[in-house]
C-alpha cells in the first residue's frame, strides 16, 4: 500500500483547530493544579519586574525560557500523575517512586528559575538601594 495513501492531507482549518486541545489542556492546569496556579502568578509579576527594571534583550530571552521551563516541568509532572492514578488507582511504592521524581523535576526547575531571577534582578536591586 502507498504511505501517501495512509497520510491525511494537510489543512489549515485542522491546524488551527488543533490548538483547542491546549487551551483545553491549559484550562484543565489552572482549574486542577494549585503549584501550577503559582507558577502564573509568580511569572506574571517577573514580567512586570522585567519591564520595572528595564531588563535587556538576553535577560529577557533568559526569564522567558526559564519561565517555559518551570511550566513545562509542571505540566509533564501533571501528565505523570495523571497517568499513574488511571494505572493504578490503589497505593503502590513504585507510583510513589515515579510521582515523586517527577515532582522533583518541578523542583528543580523552580530552584534554577529562582537562581536566573536572582542574576537578573539583584544586581538592579543593589544598585537601586545603593543609590
Amino acid at each position: 500500500m502507498n504511505q501517501q495513501t495512509n497520510k491525511q492531507r494537510f489543512s489549515l482549518r485542522k491546524r488551527v483547530s488543533s490548538f483547542k486541545y491546549a487551551v483545553d489542556g491549559l484550562k484543565v492546569l489552572l482549574a486542577e493544579e494549585h503549584n501550577a496556579r503559582i507558577h502564573m502568578v509568580v511569572a506574571v509579576l517577573v514580567v512586570i519586574f522585567g519591564f520595572i527594571m528595564d531588563i535587556g534583550y538576553a535577560e529577557w530571552g533568559l526569564l522567558l525560557f526559564t519561565i517555559g521551563f518551570v511550566l513545562v516541568a509542571e505540566i509533564f509532572n501533571t501528565c505523570v500523575e495523571a497517568v499513574c492514578d488511571v494505572l493504578c488507582p490503589e497505593k503502590d511504592i513504585r507510583i510513589k517512586k515515579i510521582k515523586d521524581l517527577a515532582a522533583l523535576a518541578v523542583l528543580v526547575a523552580a530552584v534554577v528559575a529562582v537562581a536566573v531571577g536572582c542574576l537578573v534582578f539583584l544586581p538592579r536591586l543593589v544598585s537601586w538601594l545603593v543609590c
